[in-house]
Protein backbone atom coordinates (compact mmCIF):
# COMPACT_ATOMS: atom_id res chain seq x y z
CA UNK A 1 0.00 0.00 0.00
CA UNK A 2 1.22 3.25 -1.05
CA UNK A 3 0.36 6.29 1.92
CA UNK A 4 0.60 10.11 1.19
CA UNK A 5 0.41 11.72 5.02
CA UNK A 6 -1.05 15.38 3.72
CA UNK A 7 -0.37 17.78 6.75
CA UNK A 8 0.63 21.86 7.01
CA UNK A 9 -0.18 24.97 7.65
CA UNK A 10 -4.41 25.86 7.94
CA UNK A 11 -5.39 27.68 5.09
CA UNK A 12 -2.31 26.19 2.68
CA UNK A 13 -4.23 24.35 0.58
CA UNK A 14 -4.14 21.22 2.00
CA UNK A 15 -7.71 20.25 1.30
CA UNK A 16 -7.41 20.90 -2.40
CA UNK A 17 -4.60 18.73 -2.33
CA UNK A 18 -6.84 16.01 -0.88
CA UNK A 19 -9.12 16.74 -3.60
CA UNK A 20 -6.48 16.51 -6.77
CA UNK A 21 -5.43 13.18 -4.97
CA UNK A 22 -9.09 11.76 -4.95
CA UNK A 23 -8.96 12.50 -8.91
CA UNK A 24 -5.32 10.40 -8.80
CA UNK A 25 -7.32 7.34 -7.49
CA UNK A 26 -6.50 7.78 -4.19
CA UNK A 27 -8.86 6.69 -1.25
CA UNK A 28 -8.71 9.86 0.85
CA UNK A 29 -9.42 10.39 4.92
CA UNK A 30 -9.08 14.33 6.07
CA UNK A 31 -9.12 15.03 9.48
CA UNK A 32 -8.10 11.43 11.11
CA UNK A 33 -7.69 11.96 14.76
CA UNK A 34 -3.72 11.06 15.64
CA UNK A 35 -4.69 8.29 17.66
CA UNK A 36 -6.53 6.14 14.84
CA UNK A 37 -3.24 6.23 12.77
CA UNK A 38 -1.63 3.10 14.27
CA UNK A 39 -4.96 1.39 13.68
CA UNK A 40 -5.31 2.37 10.51
CA UNK A 41 -1.86 0.65 10.40
CA UNK A 42 -2.59 -2.26 11.82
CA UNK A 43 -5.75 -2.73 9.17
CA UNK A 44 -3.47 -2.22 6.35
CA UNK A 45 -1.46 -4.88 7.60
CA UNK A 46 -4.42 -7.50 7.59
CA UNK A 47 -4.80 -7.56 3.86
CA UNK A 48 -8.69 -6.90 4.46
CA UNK A 49 -8.10 -3.18 3.48
CA UNK A 50 -7.85 -3.03 -0.54
CA UNK A 51 -7.04 0.25 -1.10
CA UNK A 52 -3.91 0.44 -3.02
CA UNK A 53 -3.11 3.87 -2.98
CA UNK A 54 -4.48 6.28 0.29
CA UNK A 55 -3.97 9.78 1.67
CA UNK A 56 -4.63 10.59 4.75
CA UNK A 57 -5.05 14.70 5.85
CA UNK A 58 -3.55 15.11 9.50
CA UNK A 59 -3.04 19.06 10.82
CA UNK A 60 -4.24 20.67 14.10
CA UNK A 61 -8.03 19.53 14.05
CA UNK A 62 -6.74 16.09 14.25
CA UNK A 63 -5.75 16.80 18.03
CA UNK A 64 -2.51 17.44 16.76
CA UNK A 65 0.21 16.41 19.36
CA UNK A 66 3.81 16.69 18.20
CA UNK A 67 4.91 13.95 20.11
CA UNK A 68 2.29 11.35 19.76
CA UNK A 69 2.20 12.38 15.51
CA UNK A 70 6.01 11.36 15.63
CA UNK A 71 5.60 8.58 17.66
CA UNK A 72 2.92 7.09 15.58
CA UNK A 73 4.89 7.76 12.12
CA UNK A 74 7.64 5.95 13.96
CA UNK A 75 5.60 3.08 14.10
CA UNK A 76 4.43 3.27 10.37
CA UNK A 77 8.48 2.55 9.56
CA UNK A 78 8.22 -0.09 12.22
CA UNK A 79 5.55 -1.73 10.64
CA UNK A 80 7.51 -0.99 7.22
CA UNK A 81 4.30 0.90 5.17
CA UNK A 82 5.57 2.97 2.85
CA UNK A 83 4.39 6.43 3.42
CA UNK A 84 5.47 10.02 1.93
CA UNK A 85 4.56 13.46 3.87
CA UNK A 86 3.16 15.80 1.85
CA UNK A 87 3.27 19.44 3.71
CA UNK A 88 1.69 21.96 2.51
CA UNK A 89 2.68 25.37 3.28
CA UNK A 90 2.15 29.51 2.51
CA UNK A 91 3.81 32.88 4.02
CA UNK A 92 2.49 34.13 6.68
CA UNK A 93 0.77 37.26 4.77
CA UNK A 94 -0.88 34.92 2.82
CA UNK A 95 -2.17 32.84 5.44
CA UNK A 96 -3.76 35.95 7.23
CA UNK A 97 -5.35 37.00 3.86
CA UNK A 98 -7.04 34.20 2.82
CA UNK A 99 -8.56 34.25 6.53
CA UNK A 100 -9.82 37.36 6.20
CA UNK A 101 -11.62 36.83 2.95
CA UNK A 102 -13.08 33.58 3.83
CA UNK A 103 -14.03 34.83 7.28
CA UNK A 104 -13.27 31.50 8.77
CA UNK A 105 -11.85 31.25 12.63
CA UNK A 106 -8.21 30.01 12.49
CA UNK A 107 -8.16 26.72 14.74
CA UNK A 108 -5.35 27.90 17.02
CA UNK A 109 -6.57 31.38 17.60
CA UNK A 110 -9.76 31.05 19.41
CA UNK A 111 -11.06 34.57 19.60
CA UNK A 112 -8.16 35.83 19.64
CA UNK A 113 -5.88 37.13 16.21
CA UNK A 114 -5.36 35.12 13.35
CA UNK A 115 -1.85 35.84 13.50
CA UNK A 116 -1.40 34.48 17.07
CA UNK A 117 -2.63 30.91 15.51
CA UNK A 118 -0.80 30.84 12.67
CA UNK A 119 2.58 31.69 14.47
CA UNK A 120 1.34 29.05 17.12
CA UNK A 121 0.88 26.05 14.76
CA UNK A 122 3.94 26.97 12.93
CA UNK A 123 6.24 26.22 15.88
CA UNK A 124 3.65 23.09 16.33
CA UNK A 125 3.76 22.07 12.92
CA UNK A 126 8.10 22.63 13.20
CA UNK A 127 9.64 19.08 13.16
CA UNK A 128 7.09 17.32 10.89
CA UNK A 129 7.78 20.16 8.20
CA UNK A 130 11.35 19.04 8.72
CA UNK A 131 10.56 15.64 8.11
CA UNK A 132 8.17 16.33 4.78
CA UNK A 133 9.06 14.43 1.81
CA UNK A 134 7.77 17.49 -0.61
CA UNK A 135 6.93 21.05 0.79
CA UNK A 136 4.36 22.87 -1.34
CA UNK A 137 4.30 27.02 -1.15
CA UNK A 138 0.80 27.92 -2.22
CA UNK A 139 1.32 31.58 -1.69
CA UNK A 140 2.17 32.61 -5.44
CA UNK A 141 0.71 28.96 -6.74
CA UNK A 142 -1.90 28.67 -8.86
CA UNK A 143 -4.46 25.66 -8.90
CA UNK A 144 -3.59 24.50 -12.19
CA UNK A 145 0.07 24.40 -11.26
CA UNK A 146 -0.20 22.92 -7.73
CA UNK A 147 -2.04 20.19 -9.67
CA UNK A 148 0.60 19.29 -12.62
CA UNK A 149 3.23 19.04 -9.44
CA UNK A 150 1.24 16.90 -7.55
CA UNK A 151 1.08 14.49 -10.87
CA UNK A 152 4.56 14.59 -11.37
CA UNK A 153 5.35 13.47 -8.18
CA UNK A 154 2.17 10.31 -7.12
CA UNK A 155 1.02 9.80 -10.94
CA UNK A 156 4.44 9.61 -13.15
CA UNK A 157 6.60 8.88 -9.86
CA UNK A 158 8.90 11.16 -10.97
CA UNK A 159 11.46 12.91 -8.84
CA UNK A 160 10.45 15.81 -7.59
CA UNK A 161 12.92 18.18 -4.79
CA UNK A 162 10.35 20.45 -3.53
CA UNK A 163 11.53 23.88 -5.06
CA UNK A 164 9.53 25.79 -6.60
CA UNK A 165 11.57 27.85 -9.42
CA UNK A 166 9.90 31.53 -10.75
CA UNK A 167 10.98 32.92 -13.77
CA UNK A 168 9.32 36.70 -12.97
CA UNK A 169 9.36 39.48 -15.64
CA UNK A 170 9.38 43.06 -13.77
CA UNK A 171 9.39 46.85 -15.21
CA UNK A 172 12.12 49.06 -13.01
CA UNK A 173 9.87 51.67 -12.89
CA UNK A 174 7.56 49.91 -11.13
CA UNK A 175 9.90 48.55 -8.19
CA UNK A 176 11.80 45.55 -7.87
CA UNK A 177 10.17 42.59 -6.89
CA UNK A 178 10.57 42.55 -3.02
CA UNK A 179 10.53 38.66 -3.36
CA UNK A 180 13.23 38.57 -5.64
CA UNK A 181 15.88 35.87 -4.92
CA UNK A 182 17.92 36.34 -8.57
CA UNK A 183 17.47 40.23 -10.44
CA UNK A 184 18.85 40.45 -13.89
CA UNK A 185 18.85 43.58 -15.72
CA UNK A 186 18.29 43.73 -19.37
CA UNK A 187 17.98 47.37 -19.95
CA UNK A 188 21.74 47.17 -21.73
CA UNK A 189 19.41 45.58 -25.15
CA UNK A 190 17.62 47.71 -27.42
CA UNK A 191 14.25 48.49 -26.71
CA UNK A 192 11.76 47.72 -29.07
CA UNK A 193 9.67 50.92 -27.03
CA UNK A 194 10.80 53.51 -29.69
CA UNK A 195 9.79 51.24 -32.45
CA UNK A 196 6.11 52.26 -33.09
CA UNK A 197 4.94 49.45 -34.76
CA UNK A 198 6.68 47.40 -31.77
CA UNK A 199 5.27 49.83 -29.31
CA UNK A 200 1.96 48.01 -28.51
CA UNK A 201 3.01 45.04 -28.53
CA UNK A 202 4.58 42.80 -25.79
CA UNK A 203 7.71 39.84 -25.21
CA UNK A 204 4.95 37.79 -26.08
CA UNK A 205 4.44 38.28 -29.65
CA UNK A 206 6.72 37.11 -32.10
CA UNK A 207 7.18 40.26 -33.90
CA UNK A 208 8.61 41.84 -30.68
CA UNK A 209 10.68 38.29 -29.81
CA UNK A 210 12.52 38.51 -33.06
CA UNK A 211 13.26 41.63 -32.78
CA UNK A 212 14.95 41.25 -29.33
CA UNK A 213 16.61 37.97 -30.06
CA UNK A 214 18.11 39.36 -32.85
CA UNK A 215 21.30 40.98 -31.66
CA UNK A 216 24.00 39.04 -30.47
CA UNK A 217 24.15 40.23 -27.11
CA UNK A 218 20.51 38.89 -26.72
CA UNK A 219 21.60 34.96 -27.43
CA UNK A 220 24.35 35.31 -25.38
CA UNK A 221 23.04 36.94 -22.35
CA UNK A 222 20.18 34.00 -22.35
CA UNK A 223 23.06 31.75 -23.15
CA UNK A 224 25.03 32.45 -20.00
CA UNK A 225 21.98 33.25 -17.74
CA UNK A 226 20.78 29.21 -18.85
CA UNK A 227 24.42 28.29 -17.51
CA UNK A 228 24.22 29.65 -14.29
CA UNK A 229 20.53 28.76 -13.28
CA UNK A 230 21.32 25.13 -14.13
CA UNK A 231 24.71 25.19 -12.14
CA UNK A 232 23.01 27.51 -9.23
CA UNK A 233 19.56 25.05 -8.73
CA UNK A 234 21.25 21.67 -7.54
CA UNK A 235 22.66 24.37 -4.99
CA UNK A 236 19.43 25.89 -3.88
CA UNK A 237 17.95 22.01 -4.09
CA UNK A 238 20.54 20.92 -1.67
CA UNK A 239 19.90 23.48 0.68
CA UNK A 240 17.05 22.98 1.46
CA UNK A 241 15.12 25.96 -0.46
CA UNK A 242 11.33 25.29 -1.25
CA UNK A 243 11.45 28.49 -3.60
CA UNK A 244 13.58 30.33 -6.31
CA UNK A 245 12.09 33.64 -8.23
CA UNK A 246 14.33 34.59 -10.37
CA UNK A 247 13.68 38.22 -11.56
CA UNK A 248 14.15 39.68 -15.14
CA UNK A 249 13.93 43.73 -15.69
CA UNK A 250 13.29 45.90 -18.32
CA UNK A 251 12.34 49.50 -17.97
CA UNK A 252 8.15 48.86 -18.19
CA UNK A 253 8.58 44.79 -17.76
CA UNK A 254 6.74 44.51 -21.48
CA UNK A 255 9.12 44.19 -24.03
CA UNK A 256 12.61 42.74 -23.09
CA UNK A 257 12.31 41.55 -20.00
CA UNK A 258 9.19 39.40 -20.95
CA UNK A 259 11.38 38.18 -23.85
CA UNK A 260 14.28 37.07 -22.14
CA UNK A 261 11.36 35.44 -18.81
CA UNK A 262 9.74 34.01 -21.79
CA UNK A 263 13.06 32.33 -23.19
CA UNK A 264 14.73 31.16 -19.88
CA UNK A 265 11.52 29.77 -18.92
CA UNK A 266 11.18 27.26 -22.43
CA UNK A 267 14.80 26.17 -22.01
CA UNK A 268 14.82 24.99 -18.52
CA UNK A 269 10.35 23.32 -19.32
CA UNK A 270 12.59 20.91 -21.33
CA UNK A 271 15.32 20.19 -18.97
CA UNK A 272 14.96 16.68 -17.51
CA UNK A 273 14.09 18.81 -13.93
CA UNK A 274 13.84 18.14 -10.10
CA UNK A 275 11.81 20.50 -9.84
CA UNK A 276 8.73 22.96 -10.50
CA UNK A 277 8.54 25.94 -12.83
CA UNK A 278 5.73 29.04 -13.70
CA UNK A 279 6.23 32.07 -15.13
CA UNK A 280 4.82 35.43 -14.62
CA UNK A 281 4.91 38.63 -16.24
CA UNK A 282 4.01 41.15 -13.59
CA UNK A 283 3.73 44.45 -15.27
CA UNK A 284 2.85 43.48 -18.87
CA UNK A 285 -0.24 45.36 -18.72
CA UNK A 286 0.31 48.23 -16.53
CA UNK A 287 1.42 50.74 -19.16
CA UNK A 288 -2.36 49.76 -20.64
CA UNK A 289 -4.02 50.11 -17.41
CA UNK A 290 -2.47 53.53 -17.06
CA UNK A 291 -3.46 54.75 -20.24
CA UNK A 292 -6.69 53.57 -20.53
Amino acid sequence: MKCVIVTGMSGAGKASAMKMLEDMGYFCIDNMPILLLENFADLALTGKFEMKKVALGLDVRSGYDSVLMEQSIERLKEKKIFYQILFMDASDECLIKRYKETRRIHPLAGNGRVERGIALERELMANLKAQADFIFDTSQLLTRELRSNLEHIFMKGEAYSSLMVTVLSFGFKYGIPSDSDLVFDVRFLPNPYYIEELKPQTGNDAPVQDFVMGFEASQIFLDKLVDMVRFLIPKYIAEGKNQLIIGIGCTGGKHRSVTLANGLYDVLLRDDREYGIKIEHRDIEKDAHRKG
